[in-house]
């Protein structure tokens, strides 16, 4: 039967699983870390104890914190589960901490997936499940594939072994390319509700009710960075830091300066989070090839050093990134907020702690005004992500906050 084939007879059993509520198991273990996501989880849970909608490949989408790698880890211990995902079985929680022997996650903290990890990925999926009911492959970052790579998995997604299914993750289903999309189910995520980050914030950290709704807002229901900011002070005072920058900045040096120092953070908190790790991993690499760390390498093995190094320059500039991405966005929710008070509508503010700036940001501009600095925001996302340089991109963005002359 072809991919298409299967895949039809696999959506009308679903749908006709899905029709009865008796069929769609409970929101319970595996899944119930999944707040706000009971909906969009429905299929998942629904295929996890139905053989018949089942199928071979998934497409799991979803904005930043809507738990996409989360919701894949979860159907993987459903899978392997006798009992859907119960949560407490060895199946279970081997399978959500990485360790079952039939579930291979690839999570790249790189610019991109190299072509040699799915080379290894296609390999594995030929194999069959050495203890599990499942072959399963999650590929956390299927959005980081350029077109060659993504290529050589299509043959695997289109032609799978009967045991073997595919969970693939990126932001949206236009991420990934049509070749495969077009092979995939998609299950797509939503934004929840701050409440209930909030809620899930105070049930399993213990943070104050007021503080988790706030940094509940200020993270846009990204569940990881809200738990961040209610935990961290330094990241909620770096976070207002960010967000001064739209009145600080009243000319040209004053941007430029801020940029200067914009993306010294970041570059700082990339070497932070990665030194230790770095010098880790070459110590461990010249004990795997029996080298000392103060001698010199013979050349057999200074590629295998070279490679190390090269891959962990790339993790520390996608972390550098990843900071000036996650800063742009709040900007963008400053922004939004002073959009939200322009034109009077009654929609709660992201950053109700920053009234005053906002309100004071909506009175020296107009919409316009604050529609062009969004555009501004949001091209330079766009700079960053095509491999602009940092600096440049940063401080064309913050010449955008400049207040405009009035004519």
């Amino acid at each position: 039967m072809s991919p298409e084939a299967r895949s039809a007879d696999a959506s009308e059993d679903l749908g006709t699983a899905l029709a009865d509520p008796s069929h769609a198991p409970a929101v319970t273990g595996v899944w119930t870390e999944l707040v706000g996501q009971e909906d969009a989880t429905a299929p998942l849970r629904a295929a996890s104890v139905h053989a018949s909608a089942m199928t071979h490949a998934w497409l799991i989408t979803g904005p930043p914190g809507s738990g996409r790698s989360q919701a894949a880890r979860a159907f993987a211990a459903a899978l392997q589960c006798p009992n859907g995902g119960c949560g407490q079985c060895r199946e279970c929680t081997t399978a959500l901490s990485g360790a079952h022997a039939d579930v291979t996650v690839v999570a790249t903290e790189k610019v991109t997936i190299a072509i040699d990890e799915v080379r290894s990925l296609v390999s594995v999926a030929q194999t069959a499940p050495s203890q599990g009911r499942w072959r399963v492959i999650i590929v956390e970052d299927a959005d980081r594939m350029v077109e060659r790579t993504s290529n050589l998995l299509l043959k695997s997604i289109e032609e799978p072994p009967p045991r073997t299914v595919w969970l693939l993750c990126a932001p949206s289903a236009d991420d990934v390319v049509v070749t495969i999309r077009s092979r995939c189910r998609v299950v797509g995520l939503r934004v929840p509700d701050p409440q209930v980050v909030a809620d899930l914030l105070v049930s399993r950290d213990g943070i104050d009710p007021d503080l988790a709704l706030e940094c509940a807002h200020a993270a846009q229901s990204h569940i990881g960075i809200a738990r961040r900011l209610a935990r961290d002070p330094g990241a909620r005072a770096r976070r207002d830091q960010v967000l001064a920058l739209a009145t600080d900045i009243r000319g040209v040096g004053d941007a430029v300066l801020a940029a200067a120092d914009l993306v010294k953070v970041a570059e700082d908190d990339a070497k932070a989070a990665t030194e230790e790790r770095d010098a880790d991993e070459r110590n461990q690499l010249l004990r795997t090839l029996g080298a000392d760390d103060g001698g010199r390498l013979p050349p057999a093995l200074r590629s295998q050093v070279k490679q190390l190094e090269e891959d962990q320059k790339r993790r520390a500039t996608r972390h550098k990134r990843d900071v000036l991405d996650r800063a742009i966005v709040d900007l963008m929710s400053l922004y939004r907020d002073v959009a939200v008070v322009q034109v009077g509508s009654g929609v709660p503010l992201v950053n109700a702690s920053h009234r005053g700036h906002i309100e004071q940001l909506a009175a020296r501009g107009t919409m316009q005004d604050t529609v062009r600095v969004l555009d501004a925001l949001a091209l330079t996302r766009e700079r960053l992500a095509g491999n602009v340089a940092p600096l440049l991109a940063v401080e064309a963005m913050l010449l955008a906050l400049r207040p405009m002359p009035v004519e």
